[in-house]
């Protein structure tokens, strides 16, 4: 176990710009980042005897800027923003030891499953965002049914298909013990400001990945229209009705992150896609090696919960998911901490 010496934070850092959306200016940044590593003697990534992940889970505009669709404030009110200051600054004193950092990317179209137009009631009106859940008792009672305008873009025309997909999925949740299905606004639309990373952390990302000669992998999740995608590494539901897979496991990432010697997780948000993520990753290291757990790193104060004021808050129930992966194994830690490793 070694402790590993921080480096000063770049100047062009801004702490008050990490809540608002701008150009990254590449061609300065890889300049000066060039220039850091040599007077920082920051080695190229193929060099690092011990190889770290940083695994940023969705820290994307969408989730991470206030006044976007699904914004993470957690209780302060100020949650994603605050965790995404902390998380540049990681990243940067850091930046001479993290080999290799893989954001996820939510990416998303109109017509999915957990969007709006694909469900009417006998009015023809469409569930209200963040307000509605959907349960197989909803659907056969007849208070929401899929709207058969959608079966045109997603079962090619088949409505009778993309009825029993969908009732099949709902239940499906219910039995495996998850949450029920979330109706949300539109979000991380594909191609939309939502969607790309906040400007602090990607110029940040863009910084190490030039200091330390390392491409930066981006990996997308939840363009299949049939099932939600909270994780990473796999959807919600993998099979239909007529036992036919709908979707798959993300097999190359998981397989790659259990070949370093450290993963570290942050990101939005702690109740949904990182939550899921870091339960997915235990579940895939309780069948080859539980003491796989003690690699990985959990970035508490760069990742908030869910909460919607006076609707619903998820932080309990973050909280005690965090409090379970600790018990498997897996380290709670604070950015500012020195990393032991």
């Amino acid at each position: 176990m070694t402790t590993r010496t921080q480096l000063p934070i770049p100047a062009h850092f801004n702490p008050a710009k990490v809540g608002e959306v701008w150009r990254v200016p590449y061609q300065q940044r890889a300049a000066a980042a060039e220039t850091f590593a040599k007077q920082q003697n920051i080695q190229p990534a193929t060099l690092d005897k011990t190889r770290i992940c940083l695994l940023l889970i969705d820290v994307q505009n969408t989730f991470c800027i206030p006044d976007f669709e699904l914004y993470v404030g957690g209780q302060t009110g100020t949650g994603a923003v605050d965790d995404n200051t902390r998380l540049c600054e990681f990243i940067y004193r850091n930046l001479g030891i993290i080999t290799k950092i893989i954001p996820t990317l939510d990416t998303h179209t109109a017509m999915q499953i957990f969007h709006p137009i694909f469900w009417i009631n006998a009015d023809g009106e469409h569930p209200t965002p963040a307000a509605t859940n959907i349960t197989p008792t909803d659907i056969e009672k007849g208070i929401w049914q899929v709207n058969p305008a959608v079966a045109n873009s997603v079962t090619n025309g088949d409505y009778e298909l993309l009825k029993k997909q969908a009732f099949h999925y709902v239940k499906q949740l219910s039995q495996n013990g998850k949450y029920p299905l979330t109706v949300w606004p539109y979000h991380s639309m594909l191609g939309g400001i939502g969607h790309a990373l906040v400007s602090s952390v990607e110029e940040a990302i863009f910084f190490h990945s030039i200091a330390r000669q390392s491409q930066t992998q981006f990996e997308l999740k939840g363009e299949n229209p049939l099932t939600e995608n909270y994780s990473i590494l796999r959807p919600e539901v993998l099979v239909g009705f007529d036992e036919k897979p709908i979707a798959e496991k993300n097999t190359n990432l998981i397989k790659q992150l259990l070949e370093y010697d450290a993963v570290i997780i942050a990101g939005q948000a702690k109740s949904h896609c990182v939550a899921w993520t870091i339960d997915d990753l235990l579940t895939e290291i309780k069948q080859v090696d539980p003491t796989l757990t003690n690699k990985i790193y959990l970035l508490e104060d760069c990742t908030s919960p869910v909460v919607v004021p006076g609707i619903v808050d998820y932080t309990e129930q973050a909280n005690a998911t965090f409090t379970r992966f600790a018990e498997a194994g897996m380290h709670i830690i604070q950015s500012t901490e020195p990393i032991f490793i």
